[in-house]
């Protein structure tokens, strides 16, 4: 049963519509958290809502990227949430933009915050829910990362956040096993 979900992005105003800010993106676009009482606690902020009969907490590390482990680490253990409990949502550049994704554990695929989030809570073995940027065809891959959705991407993305958050509603808070089954990878637009 999923108890955390972790939303991935930088903050800043400059990093804020950003395929690097994917998962705040999500987490700003997802119905259950947008009208929740937000605090400022584990080097992020943090939320608390029910989902069916179960509570589940959902955290944006605010401080950069790189050091989300620490916020992760924090609250998961004041809550005491096991890593096994946690979903880690995260652009992925190993898939096209327009797919998504649920897996368990695996490569970190060179992307710092899972890696922060791995070190801290010394395993990789936490859910995760991919969001895919693809790779770019030309130029370097940081710029890629770190730079703004193209103007065709912008076309699509409010309707990609919608479906892509129902996979997640459907997950959580304890159906995210089946989810890694059937949704290891779908293409949610064309």
């Amino acid at each position: 049963m999923i108890k955390l979900v972790v939303f991935l992005g930088n903050p800043g105003r400059e990093h804020a519509e950003t395929r690097h800010n994917f998962g705040w993106l999500l987490a700003d676009a997802f119905e259950k958290i947008q009208y929740a009482n937000w605090q400022k606690k584990f080097k992020g902020s943090y939320c608390q809502t029910s989902i069916g009969d179960e509570s589940v907490y959902f955290l944006k590390p605010e401080n950069y990227m790189n050091l989300s482990g620490e916020s992760v680490q924090a609250m998961c253990h004041f809550f005491r949430i096991k890593a096994e409990e946690l979903l880690v949502v995260h652009d992925d550049l190993e898939m096209v933009f327009g797919e998504v994704g649920f897996k368990k554990g695996g490569g970190l695929g060179g992307h710092n915050g899972l890696r922060s989030v791995a070190n801290k809570m010394n395993t990789r073995d936490f859910h995760r829910l991919r969001l895919g940027i693809g790779r770019p065809v030309h130029g370097s891959v940081s710029a890629h990362v770190l730079g703004k959705f193209t103007q065709d991407d912008q076309i699509v993305l409010s309707m990609l956040l919608e479906k892509t958050n129902q996979l997640l509603q459907d997950a959580l808070p304890d159906g995210i096993a089946k989810m890694e089954k059937r949704y290891s990878k779908i293409k949610l637009i064309n």
